[in-house]
């Protein structure tokens, strides 16, 4: 009897796990999100001198537009200094308007689509409010925290965001539904901006910034201290494919950022991977070498350089702006301008900077030209331009449009790949 006493006991606990219902399993997904110009900003006409502006601005870096005494020794190029020469001398004052981003992807937050710029060299999704006066809201998609059945406030917490020349935004903090690609990441720190500066009002296809940069560099705090939130792209690891965003920029600098997937019809051969400095919270790497045309130069006191896909420009160390445009017939450092320009007919050659130890992105000559600079479209703007000294190297879209790009949150690194030749 005992027996059929611990045989009925063990059937029945059989049946009650097979009944029980198994663990919810997350669906592994990638997901692709467009990036598409601001027309009002395209339509105006591209500044390659507020671009400049723009990214010594974001990252508060010093310096004049001015050509600066070399810092260390160039090796493996005949620099042709008659070509490249200063214009002039001081800093080229800020212009309303010079922080308007120029491409933008859409985003749902608690079910309120706004165009937000895709930054990988912050951290912060902040957005424009209701909580903003009517006046800085004109023209701009707003969130209204109230018309989202989702939203939390966050008891006490802040952020505030500040750019080199005094523009930003500033607010409180929440939770809530975030969408982007059809993937939500339910409550997702959202910074709500209740101040902005005149440059981001101006701006009114831009209603605010997803930062892509690692989440240690986010500005929320609880009043007396950094409290950082999880960035959208940390949050949404989990559900990816692979733990990785890539960053797919056409000519015109539109183009696709695709997460959880790297599609290897993008580029040529095999991708290299590059170890990054995570510590910083920028996705940075050491920039040692590059190379104007096949001729390789080592740049011994390089500035560490990161990966921005929130920055128009590539922005190199001087002396390496000032080594390529020495091969450039015409080229000048012009203040004024903000930057290097050279005659648009110029013959301009490739250039490669170093990802790491093993990599150089190369940057065809076709692709260097940012913008022109007169209405005859006789000079022309480098996409190429010098860090005056500033400390850092900031490679934006002048090398995405070349390189296909994979940031890897799962290991800290950087995936790139050439991208096939534009005629």
């Amino acid at each position: 009897m005992a027996t059929l006493r611990i045989i009925f006991f063990v059937t029945l606990l059989a049946a009650l796990v097979w009944a029980a219902p198994a663990p919810a399993r997350i669906k592994k997904r990638s997901f692709k999100v467009p990036r598409y110009i601001n027309t009002p900003v395209h339509a105006r006409g591209l500044d390659g001198g507020a671009a400049v502006r723009k990214v010594f601005n974001k990252y508060n870096l010093k310096g004049g537009f001015i050509a600066q005494e070399k810092t260390g020794t160039l090796t493996g190029l005949d620099i042709k200094a008659s070509n490249a020469s200063s214009n002039g001398t001081g800093t080229v004052a800020a212009n309303p308007g010079e922080n308007a981003a120029l491409f933008l992807s859409p985003v749902d937050i608690g079910g309120q689509t706004l165009n937000l710029d895709f930054d990988s060299g912050s951290s912060d999704l902040w957005v424009f409010s209701t909580d903003l006066p009517a006046k800085a809201t004109t023209g701009h998609s707003v969130y209204d925290k109230t018309k989202s059945a989702t939203f939390k406030q966050m008891t006490g917490a802040k952020f505030q965001i500040s750019y080199g020349d005094g523009s930003g935004a500033a607010g409180t903090v929440g939770t809530d539904a975030v969408t982007i690609g059809g993937v939500t990441v339910q409550n997702q720190a959202v910074e709500v901006a209740n101040a902005v500066s005149q440059s981001f009002v101006q701006d009114t296809n831009t209603d605010g910034l997803v930062g892509l940069a690692f989440s240690k560099l986010n500005t929320v705090n609880d009043g007396t201290k950094k409290t950082p939130q999880k960035t959208f792209f940390d949050n949404v690891m989990g559900q990816l494919d692979l733990p990785v965003f890539t960053a797919d920029l056409d000519p015109d600098g539109t183009g696709v950022y695709e997460f959880g997937k790297i599609d290897a019809t993008k580029f040529q051969g095999e991708m290299a991977w590059i170890p990054v400095n995570a510590s910083s919270g920028f996705w940075q790497f050491p920039s040692a070498k590059f190379a104007v045309g096949n001729q390789i130069v080592d740049n011994p006191t390089a500035s560490q350089a990161i990966a921005d896909t929130g920055t128009s420009l590539l922005l190199v160390d001087q002396q390496v702006a000032e080594a390529y445009y020495s091969q450039v017939k015409g080229a000048q450092l012009n203040a004024q301008v903000g930057g290097f320009i050279y005659p648009c007919d110029a013959a301009l050659p490739d250039i490669s900077v170093a990802i790491g130890d093993s990599y150089m992105a190369k940057i065809p000559g076709n692709q260097i030209t940012f913008a022109t600079v007169d209405k005859a479209n006789t000079t022309c703007f480098g996409g190429v331009q010098g860090n005056s000294g500033a400390g850092l190297q900031i490679y934006g879209d002048t090398m995405f449009k070349a390189q296909f790009v994979a940031f890897n949150g799962g290991n800290q690194s950087l995936g790139f790949g050439e991208k096939p030749p534009v005629a």
